[in-house]
C-alpha cells in the first residue's frame, strides 16, 4: 500500500516542487513505484517531469477534481521518462478550483478520491502543494498520510512555520486524524552562513529528530534541470544536488522501513 506524501509549506522558493520531483525519481530508481500529483496552479512539477501542456484523455488535477464520478482514478495517469514515476499533471484552470470548490459537497475531500484508490498500485505518492494554506492544500492534508516540510535556511522561512504546524493540528482534529509530519527538509542551505548554521540548530532543536540528516544545499544544477524538463539525477547525476536527493530516498526508505531491493543510485 503507497504511502502517501504531501509536499507542503505555505511559504513559496523553499524547494518544494524541487523536492517532489527528485525524492520522486530517487525513489524510483530504488525501485518503489512513485506517483507524483501536481496540486500547484503554478504547474512547476508537471514542467519538471517533461509534461508541460499534457494531459492524460480523462484530463489533469483540475477535472479529477470538478469530476463527481471517477471509475477509475488512473485514467488521468501518465508516465514520465524515469521508469517507475509517473505523475498526474495539472495547468493552469486549477487556479480556479479555489472557487470552484467552495460550494461543493465535502469540498476538503476531492483529492482524496482521487489518490486513495491508487494506493495499492504505487509504493509512495506525492502531493505538489500550493503556496498557501487555501483549499488546494486542505485537500491535499486530507488526502495525505503525513506532511514532508521543505525549509529554507532563512530567518523567514522559521515564521510561517507556527501557521503551518497550527494548520496541520486542526486538520487533525477535524478531517484527517492520522495525519502526521513524516519529516522537515532543510533545504538550500549554505554552511558557509552564520544564519544557515543558526536556522538549522534552531529547527533542529525544535523539531528534533522529525528533522531529516540530510540536507539539501544550494546547486545550480537543481535549477537548470527543470527548464529541461528532467530530475537533476538525469540532468546531472554527479552534481551535489542529485547526491543530496539519492541520501534522503534512502532516509525515507529507512523511517518507513522499505528497504529498497537496490539502493537509488546515479546511473545514466
Amino acid at each position: 500500500m503507497a504511502r502517501i506524501l504531501a509536499v507542503a509549506n505555505q511559504k513559496g522558493g523553499v524547494g518544494k516542487t524541487t523536492t517532489a520531483i527528485n525524492l520522486g525519481a530517487s525513489l524510483a530508481l530504488a525501485d518503489q513505484r512513485v506517483l507524483l500529483v501536481d496540486a500547484d496552479p503554478q504547474c512547476n512539477l508537471s514542467s519538471g517531469v517533461g509534461l508541460k501542456g499534457r494531459s492524460a484523455p480523462a484530463g489533469d488535477v483540475y477535472d479529477a477534481l470538478m469530476c463527481d464520478d471517477i471509475p477509475d482514478p488512473a485514467v488521468y495517469i501518465l508516465p514520465t521518462s524515469v521508469s517507475g514515476l509517473s505523475a498526474i499533471p495539472s495547468d493552469r484552470n486549477l487556479a480556479g478550483a479555489e472557487i470552484e470548490l467552495v460550494p461543493m459537497l465535502a469540498r476538503e475531500s476531492r483529492l482524496r478520491r482521487l489518490v486513495s484508490p491508487l494506493r495499492d498500485r504505487f509504493d509512495y505518492i506525492l502531493i505538489d502543494c500550493p503556496p498557501s494554506l487555501g483549499l488546494l492544500t486542505l485537500n491535499a492534508l486530507v488526502a495525505c498520510d503525513a506532511v514532508l516540510i521543505p525549509l529554507h535556511c532563512e530567518y523567514f522561512a522559521l515564521e510561517g512555520l507556527a501557521d503551518l504546524v497550527g494548520t496541520l493540528k486542526r486538520v487533525r482534529a477535524a478531517l484527517n486524524p492520522s495525519l502526521d509530519i513524516d519529516g522537515v527538509l532543510l533545504t538550500m542551505y549554505d554552511e558557509r552562513t552564520n544564519l544557515g548554521q543558526q536556522v538549522s540548530r534552531d529547527v533542529r532543536a525544535f523539531f528534533k529528530e522529525k528533522v531529516f540528516r540530510t540536507v539539501i544545499p544550494r546547486n545550480v544544477r537543481l535549477g537548470e534541470a527543470p527548464s529541461h524538463g528532467m530530475p537533476v539525477i538525469l540532468y546531472d547525476v554527479k552534481s551535489r544536488g542529485a547526491e543530496a536527493y539519492l541520501a534522503l530516498a534512502r532516509e525515507v526508505l529507512a523511517r518507513n522501513g522499505r528497504a529498497p531491493a537496490t539502493p537509488p543510485t546515479p546511473t545514466k
